[in-house]
């Protein structure tokens, strides 16, 4: 019994020596892992490219006419982030089905794009935004087989919201109001322009 004790206790010993040499060893050649960021942050740093899929109404100046319509497009941009605050550049465009007739004329917008500043605010995977800039388009009238276009340039602006799902992918919803300046058209004898709303939602692969 006395030779089983005594075994007993050198085998303890020998087991804490071997636990605290592999211990020195393991720390000595690899250093602990650490966490340079909070976890579970989110980033909305870098470039970006994603499509999209909404509806437009509008009016035409001087002409009772509102086109409307489904709108689809694509966009890119690049976001820079200091906290929760967000900015960044888009840009994007859009084939559109927006047209009506009124009376002998027919309006509509085949595309129109737009180039603009972003700034929001982040809650973690959650941005809210606001947007402004460039906007660029087509305004095409047509009667009695005729038909004339002009491509134009204005502004836009607007508010949207951006929810990030995974590292590489978020969706947003977006309300722009697009304006395009007015030019003489020969068919209607009169300075036309089209401005118009759009509510459009997208998916974006940040890269």
């Amino acid at each position: 019994m006395k030779r089983l004790v005594v075994g007993a206790t050198m085998l303890v010993a020998a087991g804490w020596t071997a636990s605290a040499e592999a211990a020195d060893l393991n720390y000595g050649q690899r250093a602990p892992y650490t966490v340079n960021q909070p976890l579970n942050a989110y980033s909305w740093a870098g470039p970006y490219l994603g499509a999209n899929l909404g509806y437009e109404w509008g009016s035409v100046s001087n002409n009772p006419a509102k086109p409307s319509g489904f709108v689809g497009g694509a966009q890119a941009g690049y976001n820079f982030q200091n906290g929760p605050w967000v900015f960044g550049v888009e840009g994007d465009i859009q084939a559109a089905g927006a047209d009506d007739t009124f009376a002998p004329w027919k309006f509509s917008n085949p595309w129109f794009g737009t180039l603009r500043g972003r700034a929001g605010y982040a809650i973690s995977n959650v941005l809210v935004y606001g947007t402004a800039g460039l906007a660029f388009g087509e305004l095409r009238a047509q009667t009695f087989g005729w038909t004339e276009s002009h491509t134009t340039a204005g502004w836009t602006a607007g508010v949207g919201a951006e929810v990030g799902l995974a590292p590489n992918w978020s969706v947003k919803l977006e309300y722009l109001y697009v304006d395009l300046s007015s030019s003489q058209f020969a068919i209607t004898g009169v300075s036309n322009g089209y401005s118009a709303s759009v509510v459009r939602a997208g998916v974006n692969y940040h890269f």
